[in-house]
């Protein structure tokens, strides 16, 4: 058993708190839903919230602060914003949320069995907000432990010790910080697949076709792979797709 889990059990129960941090960029339309979710399945003193918004200009950051999240503004960027509300986050374990993304309801208790597993980190499968075939092959392969079925919209919890080991993620990465970073971290701690589905937006796939997303994805990962600069894989991706 790890030191940290060793201060979170009394009486061989986990005594479980989060600090869930949720990097925002004008995600008014989804951050309300969101956390009317994390509230409704979890308690006050269970978890705290915290939104690192990168100068949102919709709204989204009063909305989270009306629903009792702790906001914390932050340069532009997915990696440079999680980390940002990592420094803010006063618990043990983190647990990465994207806005468009809804965890299960029962997602404490999943993450409260890893632990007591010793597993340090670890993800849910994903389904999409769609009924397309397409969509759901997609959602099968999420459950297999391969990195190409990863991704920032499955969800992450790590330890705080391990993040801060691993000096979280890269400030200087713009895409595939998740990654970067599992890539680290896996190399000493064992990770877990959660057998629970989160539900995640197929907003990207409405605005572009099946092929396009999935021609995009495999491209910018082979570039990853073969080391090309984040500016270059980035201005890829944006010119590939309409997000």
């Amino acid at each position: 058993m790890s030191n940290i889990q060793c201060h979170l059990f009394k009486c061989k129960k986990l005594i479980l708190k989060l600090s869930i941090v949720i990097p925002t960029l004008n995600e008014a339309q989804n951050i309300g839903k969101l956390l009317d979710r994390l509230h409704e399945n979890s308690d006050s003193d269970e978890v705290e919230i915290i939104v690192a918004d990168g100068g949102s200009s919709d709204g989204t950051p009063q909305i989270a602060s009306s629903k009792g999240a702790k906001v914390v503004s932050s340069e532009r960027g997915r990696a440079v914003q999680m980390n940002a509300g990592a420094a803010a986050a006063t618990s043990e374990i983190l647990y990465f949320v994207h806005a468009d993304t809804l965890p299960p309801p029962n997602f404490m208790s999943h993450i409260r069995q890893a632990l007591e597993q010793n597993f340090q980190l670890g993800c849910f499968r994903f389904q999409f907000d769609s009924d397309k075939w397409l969509l759901k092959i997609n959602s099968f392969f999420t459950r297999f432990d391969r990195p190409w079925c990863r991704g920032g919209d499955q969800t992450l919890f790590v330890t705080k010790a391990v993040f801060d080991e691993f000096d979280g993620y890269r400030n200087d990465f713009l895409i595939m910080e998740e990654y970067d970073f599992l890539e680290r971290v896996r190399q000493k701690y064992s990770f877990k697949i959660m057998a629970d589905d989160v539900l995640v937006s197929a907003r990207k796939y409405e605005k572009n076709t099946w092929l396009q997303v999935q021609i995009a994805n495999f491209s910018v990962f082979r570039m990853y792979r073969k080391g090309v600069p984040q500016a270059e894989l980035a201005a890829y991706y944006k010119r590939a797709l309409k997000v």
